[in-house]
C-alpha cells in the first residue's frame, strides 16, 4: 500500500492524529503533556476496552448466515420466518456453559447454540444446547446449579465434589448428566453436533389452532466426537481448537448447516401425555413425536469483529414473534425474564440498538432514554396519546394467554404422572442408545471425574446415582473408582 493510498489514522473523532508512534512530550527528553488528548483517549478506551463477560456462556463464537424454509409446515405456524420458501439472514453463536472466557473449548460440558433470526416481523431468538435437556426443571434452581459448576469461593478453582453434590441432590438431573459424561459431552466441533430448543414452544397457525413443538437442528456434518485424552491434549495444544475451526471452515468456503426438524404435539395430548410434556429434563419419544423436517441453517460468514457482533450479541427466549409462543414449561417461563435482565446488566439497557441485535423491520417504541441510547426519541412519548404515536395491534401482534391454568399457589414442579420418573430416560439412553463402546467410555468418563477430588459422602451418593440409572453401569464405576484410589495410595 503506498502512502497516496493508506488512510491516515484518526482519532475517535475523525480528525488526524500526527503520530501514531510518540507522545506530545516538551522536547525529546521531557515529559509527557496532559494536553496529549490522542494519547489519553489511547489510554482510556484501552482501560474500558473489556464488558462483563456472560455469566454462563461466557466462552463462545459464532457466525452468521441463511435459514431457508425447505418443507411446508404452515398448517401449524403462522409465524414468517417458517412459511413456504422463507429465506432468514441469521446469526448462531455457541458456547460453553461453566467456563469463563479464556477456558478451553474442549472441556466436557453442553455447548450452547444460541439462534437470531431477522424476521420480518422483528426478531426471533431460540436459546438452547446441543443435548435435548437440561439439569433442572425449575428456575429457582438454575442460579445454584451454575454456581456449583463455577468456580470455589476460597480457593477459586473448579471442584468436582460440588458439582457432583448437587448432581448427587437433584436426581432430575440424571438424564442430562448421562449425555454429559457420555459422548456428546465433548463434540469434535461445533459443526459436528446437534442443536436443540430443549425447551417446549407453542406454534400457532393463522385459523388460532395451537401445537406444542420441540426444535431438533440436525447437523448435515454428521455427529461426531472427541475422546477425553483428545479433548485434555487439545486443551493445552489449542484452547481455541472450536472457535478456530468454525472460522476457519468458513474461511475456506465449506459453509456448515443443520436440517431443522419438529416435533410436534396437538395442543390437547399434553393433558394426559403418560409424563409431563413440559418438564425440560425429559426427551418427548420419536416413536410418539416423530420428526417433520422444516428447513435448513447454512453459516456462510464469519464476523469481522468478534468483539461487537458476537461478543455483545444478545440472544433471549422472550423474543418470540407472532405465531410462536411460550409454554407451561417452568424453565422456559424465568428464563423469559431472565435472558433479557442479563443483558440490560451486562450491555445496558439499550442493548437492542447496538447493529448485531438490531432488528432488520421499523421499532416503533415507547422505550426513552438510558446509558447509549443512540436512536432518536420524537414526542409523544407516552400512551395512549392522541399525537399520532403508534398503537398496540391486538390482533397481529403475538398472543399473551395462551393457555390457561388454575389451582392453589404451591412451590411444586410438576403433578406426577405416570411415567414421571427421573431415572428412567437415562437409563433408557444408556441400555438402548448407547452400544457397548460408548458405555465403556462413559464409565471411563465417570471414574475419571469421580477420582478427582470427589469425597465422601459426596462419592457414595454419586455412585447410587449412578446405580439408579444403571445397575450395572454404577457397578462398574464403583469398581472403577476404587481400583484408581488404590493405585493412587
Amino acid at each position: 500500500m503506498t502512502n497516496d493510498s493508506q488512510k491516515p489514522t484518526t482519532n475517535d473523532a475523525g480528525i488526524p492524529v500526527p503520530s501514531d508512534e510518540f507522545s506530545l512530550t516538551v522536547g525529546p527528553d521531557g515529559p509527557i503533556l496532559l494536553q496529549d488528548h490522542y494519547l489519553i483517549e489511547q489510554m482510556a478506551n484501552f482501560n474500558r476496552e473489556r464488558i462483563p463477560e456472560r455469566q454462563p456462556h461466557a466462552k463462545g463464537s459464532g457466525a452468521f448466515g441463511r435459514f431457508e424454509v425447505t418443507k411446508d409446515v404452515s398448517q401449524y405456524t403462522k409465524a414468517a420466518v417458517f412459511q413456504p420458501g422463507a429465506k432468514t439472514d441469521m446469526l448462531a453463536r455457541f458456547s460453553t456453559v461453566a467456563g469463563e472466557r479464556g477456558s478451553p473449548d474442549t472441556w466436557r460440558d453442553p455447548r450452547g447454540f444460541a439462534l437470531k433470526f431477522y424476521t420480518s416481523q422483528g426478531n426471533y431468538d431460540m436459546v438452547g444446547n446441543n443435548t435435548p435437556v437440561f439439569f433442572i426443571r425449575d428456575p429457582m434452581k438454575f442460579q445454584h446449579f451454575i454456581r456449583s459448576q463455577k468456580r470455589r469461593a476460597d480457593n477459586n478453582l473448579r471442584d468436582h465434589d460440588m458439582q457432583w453434590d448437587f448432581w448427587s441432590l437433584s436426581p432430575e438431573s440424571a438424564h442430562q448428566v448421562t449425555y454429559l459424561m457420555g459422548d456428546r459431552g465433548i463434540p469434535k466441533t461445533w459443526r459436528h453436533m446437534n442443536g436443540y430448543s430443549s425447551h417446549t414452544y407453542m406454534w400457532v397457525n393463522a385459523k388460532s389452532h395451537k401445537f406444542w413443538v420441540k426444535y431438533h437442528f440436525k447437523t448435515d456434518q454428521g455427529i461426531d466426537f472427541l475422546t477425553q485424552a483428545e479433548a485434555d491434549r487439545l486443551a493445552g495444544v489449542d484452547g481455541d481448537y472450536h472457535t478456530r475451526d468454525l472460522f476457519e471452515a468458513i474461511e475456506r468456503g465449506d459453509h456448515p448447516s443443520w436440517t431443522l426438524k419438529m416435533q410436534i404435539m396437538p395442543f390437547d395430548e399434553a393433558v394426559t401425555y403418560r409424563f409431563n410434556p413440559f418438564d425440560l429434563t425429559k426427551v418427548w419419544p420419536h416413536s410418539d413425536y416423530p420428526l417433520i423436517e422444516v428447513g435448513r441453517m447454512t453459516l456462510n460468514r464469519n464476523p469481522t469483529d468478534n468483539h461487537t457482533e458476537i461478543e455483545q450479541a444478545a440472544f433471549e427466549v422472550n423474543s418470540l414473534v407472532p405465531g410462536i409462543g411460550p409454554s407451561p414449561d417452568k424453565m422456559l417461563l424465568g428464563r423469559i425474564f431472565s435472558y433479557a435482565d442479563a443483558h440490560r446488566a451486562r450491555l445496558g439497557v439499550n442493548y437492542k440498538q447496538i447493529p448485531v441485535n438490531r432488528p432488520k423491520v421499523p421499532v416503533h417504541s415507547y422505550s426513552k432514554d438510558g446509558t447509549m441510547r443512540v436512536e432518536n426519541v420524537s414526542d409523544p412519548v407516552y400512551a395512549p396519546n392522541s399525537k399520532g404515536g403508534p398503537k398496540a395491534d391486538p390482533v397481529h401482534g403475538p398472543q399473551v394467554e395462551v393457555w390457561q391454568a388454575s389451582g392453589e399457589f404451591v412451590h411444586s414442579a410438576y403433578t406426577k404422572r405416570k411415567d414421571d420418573d427421573d431415572f428412567g430416560q437415562a437409563g433408557a439412553l444408556v441400555r438402548k442408545v448407547m452400544d457397548n463402546a460408548a458405555r465403556d467410555r462413559l464409565v471411563s468418563n465417570v471414574v475419571g471425574h469421580l477420582k478427582d477430588g470427589v469425597k465422601e459422602p459426596v462419592l457414595a451418593r454419586a455412585i447410587e446415582y449412578w446405580r439408579k440409572i444403571d445397575q450395572a453401569v454404577g457397578d462398574r464405576i464403583a469398581r472403577g473408582v476404587k481400583r484408581e484410589r488404590i493405585a493412587a495410595e
